[in-house]
C-alpha cells in the first residue's frame, strides 16, 4: 500500500499541476542530494580527472617542447651540413679547374711540341725538295745547251738544207 501511497502523491501533484521540485515538503532531501551530488562530483573532478587532464597537457606542452628543441638543433645541424657541403663542393671546383688548367697546359705543351716538330719535318722536306729542285734545275740547264744545239741545227739544216758543224753551232749559241 505504501507504494501505492507514493504513486498517489506523484499522481496528486501531477494533478496539481505544479512542479516537484518545489513541493517544500521534499524541498532539504533535494537541497541534501543536491550538495551531496556536487560534492562527489567536485572531488571526482579535482582529484581524478581535472590532474588527469593537467598531467596530459603538460605532457603535450612538454613533448611540444622538446619537438621544437630537436626540430631547433636539427636546423642548425642542417645549415652546418650545407655550409660542409658548400665547402666540398667548393674544394671540388677549385680542384676541378686547376685538373683542367694543368690538362690544358700539358695538352698546349704537346701541341707546342707536335707543331715544332712538324715544323721540322716540314723545313727538312722542304730542304730536300729545294735540293731536288736545284737538281732537277742544273740538269735541266745542262740539258738546255744540248736542247739548244739540236734546235738550232735542226732550223739550220730545214732552212739550209745542210747541217752546221760544232763550230757554227757554238757561234750561232754565243757559248
Amino acid at each position: 500500500m505504501a507504494e501505492k501511497k507514493g504513486y498517489a502523491d506523484g499522481a496528486e501533484a501531477a494533478a496539481s499541476g505544479g512542479m516537484p521540485q518545489f513541493d517544500f515538503t521534499t524541498f532539504a532531501s533535494q537541497v541534501t542530494w543536491l550538495a551531496i551530488t556536487f560534492g562527489i562530483l567536485y572531488l571526482v573532478l579535482a582529484y581524478v580527472i581535472l590532474p588527469n587532464i593537467g598531467n596530459t597537457i603538460a605532457n603535450r606542452r612538454n613533448r611540444i617542447a622538446d619537438d621544437l628543441d630537436t626540430a631547433s638543433r636539427m636546423q642548425r645541424e642542417a645549415e652546418e651540413a650545407e655550409k660542409a657541403y658548400e665547402r666540398v663542393l667548393a674544394d671540388a671546383k677549385a680542384k676541378a679547374h686547376n685538373v683542367a688548367e694543368s690538362t690544358r697546359a700539358s695538352i698546349n705543351e704537346e701541341i707546342e711540341r707536335e707543331v715544332a716538330a712538324a715544323d721540322a719535318d716540314a723545313a727538312a722536306h722542304a730542304l730536300k725538295s729545294e735540293a731536288k729542285i736545284a737538281d732537277i734545275r742544273r740538269d735541266a740547264l745542262s740539258n738546255i745547251d744540248g736542247i739548244a744545239k739540236d734546235v738550232a741545227s735542226d732550223i739550220v739544216k730545214k732552212f739550209t738544207g745542210k747541217a752546221p758543224t760544232a763550230a757554227q753551232l757554238k757561234k750561232i749559241l754565243g757559248s
